[in-house]
This record gives structure tokens, sequence and C-alpha cells, in this order.
């Protein structure tokens, strides 16, 4: 079976959640602005999106948690800003994120995008909330759908972007 990559999909029909910390908040509002606007743009109905939010970056993984269990729910993205300070701590709150994420994803079987920046300035995490490197949470929204859209036609097992 060959799985080629779908350049657009389609959101339209899609019910998906957005949980984004208020953490960083200037920045994470952007990421959530870019990813709301990214799944209007594919065709996704506003009704059908629905933000939640997060205290900070860490509980992004609980309330995720609780989103990808419930069946009215199709995709989670997780939006968060982590900037390095004077410990490790960044490190260790971003490879806790992650690893919860994705035991999230392998839980539930729903997918989840990851929209965690991990920056060393706040500088850099405006750059990537609107700024010259884009919107991350555009970006997460995207590959949320194309993965959903992935997994629909892995599942139908002749579907668009499945080949053998």
């Amino acid at each position: 079976m060959h799985i080629e990559t779908q350049e657009s999909v389609d959101a339209g029909g899609r019910r998906v959640a957005v949980v984004v910390s208020r953490y960083h908040r200037a920045i994470t509002d952007a990421l959530a602005d870019g990813a709301r606007s990214a799944f209007l743009a594919a065709g996704g109905r506003g009704d059908d999106l629905t933000l939640v939010p997060a205290p900070g970056a860490f509980e992004l993984t609980a309330i995720t948690r609780a989103l990808a269990g419930d069946p009215a729910i199709d995709g989670v993205v997780a939006l968060g800003c982590i900037i390095r300070g004077e410990t490790t701590h960044d490190q260790h709150l971003a490879a806790a994120i992650a690893h919860g994420l994705t035991q999230v994803t392998l839980a539930t079987g729903t997918p989840v995008a990851f929209g965690v920046l991990t920056c060393q300035t706040l500088h850099q995490a405006r750059e990537r909330a609107g700024g010259e490197h884009g919107n991350k949470g555009v970006e997460a929204m995207r590959a949320l759908l194309e993965s959903m859209a992935t997994l629909a036609a892995i599942a139908r097992g002749d579907g668009a972007g499945v080949r053998s």
C-alpha cells in the first residue's frame, strides 16, 4: 500500500477542537486565530470548531485527552508556547507535553496535532505566530486535517490518498 500526501483537504463535516494554552496569550491567541482561519478556509463550519482554553501548556494533555475521548470530536489541535528560561524547565515541559499528546492519539485513535511552540525567545515565538516564519497554528490545523483524511482513507482501504 502506498499513501500519498494530500496537498489540500476538505474540512467540511469534520468536528475539530482546538485546545489553547493561555500562557503567553498574545502568542497563543495568534496561533488559535491561524488554526481557525485554516479550518474555515478548508471548508469547515464555525459551528464544527470548538475552542477550549487551557491554563498553561502542561494542561494541554489532560484537556486534549478528554476531548479526544468524546465521540463528537474528530480531531484535536493542541496549541501552546514554551519559552526557554534560565533552567531546563522548558525542556522537561516540552518533552512531557509531546509525549502526553502522542499517548492521547495512541490511546484514543483520535488524531492530535502538535502546535506547541518551543522557542528560545519571545521574538522567535512571535515570528512563528503570524510573523516572518508563518503561523504554526495554520500548519497544525492543516496537518490535523490531512492526517484525518489519510486515516479515513486507510480505514476505507480504497479511498483517496491510498494506493496499493
